[in-house]
């Protein structure tokens, strides 16, 4: 699980895990009138944290996230994305220069219809630390996404994890803010003043039924992710994750 990259951060060792996970995603049973049914998504996971040896450049966190939602007619995937980072510092504190990229597509019916999730480079600062057990990453981003006519922003990140009862359980999460010029330089956003506000959070909670296996829920959040209308959306999932 990725969330464990945090307290891997503090740690003089390299760790890896990779994972996968199968979310039922109940949003139209939340929110019919804005979603058409309710839909299966896979998740992939893979990280390596490292933050040992003596080389000048020292390697942090590398995390590869693939989701690919199957919300396409006869459930084939509707929606893909991609995202990849890799941290790593040159100096004693611990703070990491975090590097970035993040995109994908999506089919609609109609086809003519479908799209791409544009493509989005973002560099920055990450700075990892624990408190009380609980294990948190801070991460402030200069982002870059390639609309016709770019947008350069801020973005902010913020991930926590924690174990609890004998790390049978798990709380974790992150949450994401940043903006974006309105107009992209295409027919549909042309003429538009200004800047867009964005947020996203999936908080999640997992019960390990073993070393391998667990139950859990993932609560997807939204505000002007799906729509251009400011209106806040919270849908849940029921999961099951299982560690490769």
């Amino acid at each position: 699980m990725k969330y464990l990259v945090l307290a891997a951060f503090l740690l003089p060792i390299t760790l890896s895990a990779q994972n996968l996970q199968l979310h039922y995603d109940l949003r139209h049973a939340i929110d019919p009138a804005q979603n058409p049914h309710n839909f299966p998504t896979l998740y992939y996971e893979y990280f390596k944290a490292r933050d040992s040896g003596h080389a000048f450049i020292k390697p942090g966190n590398f995390l590869l996230k693939t989701e690919a939602d199957l919300l396409g007619s006869g459930n084939n995937i509707g929606k893909f994305y991609l995202q990849v980072s890799q941290s790593f510092r040159c100096w004693k504190p611990k703070v990491f220069l975090q590097l970035q990229y993040s995109g994908g597509a999506g089919i609609t019916d109609p086809r003519q219809y479908s799209y791409y999730i544009t493509n989005t480079y973002s560099a920055g600062a990450e700075i990892p630390f624990g408190w009380k057990g609980a294990w948190f990453s801070s991460i402030l981003d200069y982002k870059y996404v390639a609309y016709n006519r770019p947008t350069h922003d801020f973005l902010y990140t913020f991930y926590w994890w924690k174990g609890l009862l004998h790390y049978k359980l798990e709380l974790a999460g992150d949450f994401s803010c940043w903006t974006e010029n309105k107009d992209h330089g295409d027919e549909a956003t042309a003429g538009q003043k200004g800047k867009r506000f964005f947020f996203f959070a999936e908080p999640q909670v997992w019960y390990n039924l073993n070393h391998t296996l667990a139950l859990g829920s993932k609560l997807n959040c939204y505000y002007h992710i799906n729509t251009t209308d400011n209106i806040f959306q919270a849908y849940p999932t029921l999961a099951l994750r299982v560690k490769l």
